[in-house]
């Protein structure tokens, strides 16, 4: 037989079975087709030398293509790239980047009439200190250096009065009673909230189920029914025999004499009823 490699060799012999060229089938076989060896990986034909001399030499007669695309470039980019490398820190303060249904306008106080930083807020963020360096460079005519220097200055000093203010803030709260909880307390809060989840779930399930058995009718078992339901053959019985019960009720402070009458001739019906008529009554 031809050499095989291992994935090739059941698939041999199974199309020499199928001529009848092997007749008893090998004790190996099921156990192979059972557990199939692994196909080999993929392998690349090998680069040969010659190969490789030509594509070098086919390389380097092309040549560079006329249209190139232009380099797209903004001044932002590069003032924003030095921003952040003056000021790495200021890529971990939290940002949001949920946009919003519109386009938000851009800000009245821009062009000419922008000349300090402070216009747009006391608490600027690094895009500001970036879009005020380029608005002094192309509407006040500063070279781009100064602008940027004189950008990240007002920007220091903006951030150090908030950090300031925010400082005293805090003490004249603590001073009237406010507590404000540390990072770890508010991680423990966290927990106990998580802890106290399932009992304020099986109170909440409780409070439900009282709920939906509020104009549920509970009937008591000693009432005098029974513990047993007839299914009306008693009360069939008695209609046959003639006996109707009344199924009026009247107070006896509001009864008439008429009415006092018609109930003791019913009460005097009723006592020659048997006891079963008695319960359904009841």
């Amino acid at each position: 037989m031809v050499r095989r490699i291992a994935s090739q060799v059941h698939k041999q012999v199974s199309r020499l079975m199928r001529v009848n060229y092997i007749k008893n089938e090998p004790v190996w076989y099921q156990a192979v087709l059972q557990f199939p060896p692994l196909p080999l990986p993929p392998k690349a034909p090998a680069f040969r030398e010659a190969q490789q001399r030509r594509h070098l030499d086919s390389s380097s007669k092309l040549t560079p293509p006329k249209n190139r695309p232009i380099n797209i470039a903004y001044l932002e980019d590069e003032l924003r790239r030095q921003f952040f490398r003056d000021h790495p820190f200021e890529a971990f303060r939290p940002v949001s980047i949920v946009e919003g249904g519109v386009v938000e306008e851009e800000h009245p106080v821009r062009g000419k009439d922008w000349t300090r930083l402070s216009q747009r807020g006391k608490n600027p963020v690094p895009e500001d200190a970036i879009q005020f360096a380029v608005n002094l460079h192309k509407h006040h005519k500063v070279s781009l250096a100064v602008a940027y220097t004189r950008a990240v200055a007002e920007f220091r000093a903006l951030r150090a009065e908030h950090d300031i203010a925010s400082s005293f803030a805090r003490m004249e709260a603590e001073a009237y009673g406010m507590v404000f909880p540390s990072e770890i307390d508010r991680t423990f809060e966290k927990e106990d909230m998580v802890y106290k989840a399932p009992e304020r779930k099986r109170a909440l399930d409780e409070g439900a189920l009282l709920a939906r058995k509020r104009w549920r009718a509970v009937l008591n078992i000693d009432s005098g029914m029974g513990n047993t339901w007839s299914r009306g053959r008693e009360y069939a019985k008695l209609q046959e025999q003639g006996v109707h019960p009344k199924h009026t009720f009247v107070e006896e402070s509001l009864q008439s004499p008429a009415v006092s009458e018609e109930t003791a001739a019913s009460d005097s019906q009723k006592s020659s009823a048997s006891p079963d008529f008695l319960r359904i009554l009841h």
